[in-house]
């Protein structure tokens, strides 16, 4: 299985964009962080978080986990899933931290098997993003996963593992307005 990597430029990143923001400002500040938006539910790991960004005609709701690597607290990831504004797809979005090296992108494995990895397609103040259209066979993975290992590299030759918990990643999809 491998991933589908969707263009910077594509109209769901540019209708998605406040919850790059609504992502950052969790990830960056730790966890005594102040939220933005408002907690709908928690399925396990997982919160279904919803906002009106500014501008908006209707509420944006997004599937969260905020996570730190075991052995260095300084590097966090958010891990955001949501829906496209027209309803015809779902998005895997990930903010990594500043200093990550871009060019080896994000890789992924779950449950010990490597999926791929998404090349980041932008950079902010807050961090950088790599995302992917969340297509069936990556979307049953995460499903029925119990453990998902986000890889970002600092070097060519040092990449940090920063384990993400599954549980309760079904059901809060099932959740997603």
């Amino acid at each position: 299985m491998t991933l589908r990597w969707i263009a910077p430029m594509a109209a769901p990143f540019r209708a998605l964009a406040p919850f790059g923001l609504l992502a950052a400002g969790l990830v960056l500040c730790g966890p005594a962080a102040a939220q933005q938006g408002t907690v709908r539910s928690t399925h396990g790991s997982w919160s279904v978080i919803c906002d009106t960004p500014g501008g908006a005609a209707a509420e944006q709701c997004a599937l969260m986990q905020n996570v730190v690597a075991e052995d260095r607290p300084e590097v966090g990831l958010s891990v955001v899933v949501l829906r496209t504004a027209d309803n015809r797809a779902e998005i895997l979005r990930v903010l990594a931290p500043l200093g990550v090296l871009l060019p080896n992108g994000l890789g992924l494995n779950v449950d010990g098997k490597d999926i791929g990895r998404a090349y980041f397609v932008r950079c902010f103040q807050d961090g950088c993003y790599a995302e992917v259209i969340l297509e069936q066979p990556l979307l049953d993975t995460l499903r029925t996963g119990t453990a998902a290992t986000f890889i970002v590299f600092q070097t060519p030759e040092e990449g940090i593992g920063i384990p993400v918990d599954l549980s309760g990643f079904s059901a809060g999809f099932d959740a997603l307005p």
